[in-house]
């Protein structure tokens, strides 16, 4: 694995390095030990798929509250997505600021997010699935989000959505949250 950090603090892509034989390939993609002498403590307690059967599906901006907010390590099994993380933490540096990378079954990369950061991806092939390992057990209850067309954060996504949860259309906005102090 090669750990590629990012421009938003704390978020780092991982790049696999597969061993190809006449068998087809075989290639690490999560160890404890080899993130935490990356620089990375994380240590997955949940595993979660996403399973999306249309391209052009949007599923974020998603967080949990505080003290509950998840890391994660994502990584896409199956098509492809542009996922999306944005930093909702007031005391960082690139707080207010969302980077996109291109996730793909092909590619085998993932992206680490840390605590504190929303996260959406957007399908770009049907039956496309993604693979979180998150970093903490789920809390019902704590879940939150931001608008994806937030005008503030004007994230750049290749496409509309065509499919799109009406929970995730009704969002508020970063500027809303932020004001209420639901950001933290």
């Amino acid at each position: 694995m090669r750990f590629q950090k990012c421009r938003i603090e704390g978020v780092v892509e991982i790049l696999a390095e597969p061993h190809h034989d006449e068998r087809g390939f075989f290639s690490r993609i999560y160890c404890p030990q080899t993130f935490m002498d990356a620089g990375i403590k994380f240590n997955s307690t949940q595993i979660n798929l996403s399973g999306n059967l249309r391209a052009y599906t949007l599923r974020g901006l998603h967080f949990q509250n505080a003290p509950f907010a998840e890391a994660r390590l994502v990584r896409c099994l199956l098509g492809s997505a542009y996922d999306v993380v944005v930093d909702i933490r007031p005391d960082s540096k690139t707080f207010g600021q969302w980077q996109a990378f291109i996730l793909s079954a092909q590619s085998m990369n993932a992206v680490y997010i840390p605590e504190g950061c929303a996260h959406g991806f957007l399908t770009l092939k049907d039956n496309t699935t993604l693979h979180y390992q998150m970093g903490c057990p789920h809390k019902p209850g704590h879940a939150s989000g931001i608008l994806w067309n937030d005008p503030f954060l004007a994230i750049d996504w290749p496409h509309k959505p065509l499919i799109i949860s009406q929970a995730d259309k009704n969002w508020s906005s970063f500027t809303d949250l932020g004001q209420r102090g639901t950001i933290d």
